[in-house]
């Protein structure tokens, strides 16, 4: 396979992030097949076509059944509203092409079971993006979990904020609707603190949790009136990992000053290890070894030995980006297509992690303890 073509629906923040991802790729890796920019669409179609030629794609539509019946498009990659998700999907695995689908999968879980059997009997590799997870900084603090640097786990301890939903005068948005989002910071960011806790712990047992919508109305654009917010803003779980270890996870998307706080610690018998996405190019290393008088944290950069950081940069501490983490992830997929191998996570891998927020949210409901298993 010498290139792909690719249909990316969608042009805000995220789809930018996959527009420049696909569109370097090549440039930094060298050994994926060459993205062919082919058809890119949102709505309006002036829009969509301004921004084609801002993306670097060749065509432009406001139809997305069109992008996904086009011949010449071998991946659709979808960054539209979570709404959209599972439909989009749906059409473009029943085409045989590979989806490249934002986080959160789907609305419901209902949907994200669908999608991953459809999936499960397509010809097409999928890929839902959790690209904190392609950091060089996390892919070492799992070497060294593995290596056995900080001894047997004992705890795991994450959370995930940013202010996004702190003022209380913000304006409503389709954010906070179940319709349109589904949930709320558990959609939107929690799922990437579960990813983060399963990628270095392993599988999530069972939970007990707790969530709240702090700003019960937001007004309405032009402030006349105010409307409900469906969703939650804040949401915490006692997590039991399947290895019998214990974990804490909290999300706020309400949060001042919290930009990016994606920050976690995992603790075993000989250390521990911190990272916060903040400071995404650091890793923090606690290891009880010699005198007790000299033990203390070791800041570690990251650099060329931490792969795939070379790729980008030979200087180490000079730092990669959020957009850097998304082109390591697209790598990952176009490596998985051009070598007829499963991608991680798949649909079925990102169900897992649908189901733990789903999880979340019906034991806050419920007040009882759920088992991931029944979900």
């Amino acid at each position: 396979m010498k290139s792909i073509g690719i249909g990316l629906i969608g042009t805000g923040f995220m789809g930018k992030c996959h527009a420049l991802a696909y569109g370097a790729v090549k440039a930094v890796f060298g050994d994926v097949p060459a993205p062919r920019l082919e058809v890119l669409c949102d709505t309006p179609l002036e829009h969509a076509e301004t921004m084609a030629s801002q993306f670097g794609f060749g065509r432009a539509t406001d139809d997305w059944r069109a992008l996904i019946a086009d011949p010449a498009v071998d991946l659709v990659s979808i960054t539209t509203p979570n709404r959209m998700h599972r439909e989009m999907a749906m059409a473009a695995l029943a085409a045989g092409k590979h989806v490249h689908c934002e986080k959160p999968m789907a609305l419901t879980l209902d949907e994200a079971f669908e999608m991953a059997a459809a999936a499960g009997n397509a010809p097409g590799r999928t890929m839902v993006g959790y690209n904190y997870i392609r950091n060089p900084a996390f892919i070492h603090a799992q070497k060294l979990v593995t290596e056995g640097a900080i001894g047997r786990l004992t705890h795991f301890r994450g959370q995930v904020d940013e202010d996004y939903q702190a003022d209380p005068d913000l304006e409503w948005t389709w954010r906070a609707t179940r319709a349109d989002a589904g949930l709320g910071a558990l959609g939107d960011m929690g799922c990437h603190l579960v990813s983060v806790a399963m990628g270095l712990a392993g599988p999530i047992d069972s939970l007990i949790a707790d969530i709240q919508t702090i700003y019960e109305t937001r007004p309405e654009p032009g402030g006349q009136s105010s409307k409900p917010v469906e969703n939650e803003d804040v949401a915490s779980a006692l997590v039991r990992f399947t290895s019998g270890i214990q974990g804490i996870l909290t999300t706020s998307r309400s949060a001042w000053g919290r930009k990016c706080f994606l920050a976690f610690e995992i603790h075993g018998d000989k250390g521990m290890i911190r990272i916060d996405f903040e400071r995404m190019n650091e890793l923090m290393l606690y290891q009880n070894t010699g005198p007790v008088a000299e033990q203390g944290f070791k800041r570690v950069l990251t650099s060329p030995a931490h792969e795939p950081y070379g790729r980008f940069c030979p200087a180490p501490g000079h730092q990669l980006g959020f957009n850097d983490l998304k082109l390591i992830e697209v790598h990952a997929f176009l490596t998985a297509i051009a070598k007829n191998k499963p991608a991680y996570p798949s649909f079925a891998d990102a169900l897992e992690i649908e189901k733990v927020i789903h999880a979340i949210h019906r034991a806050a409901t419920d007040g009882t303890r759920v088992a991931i298993g029944a979900m």
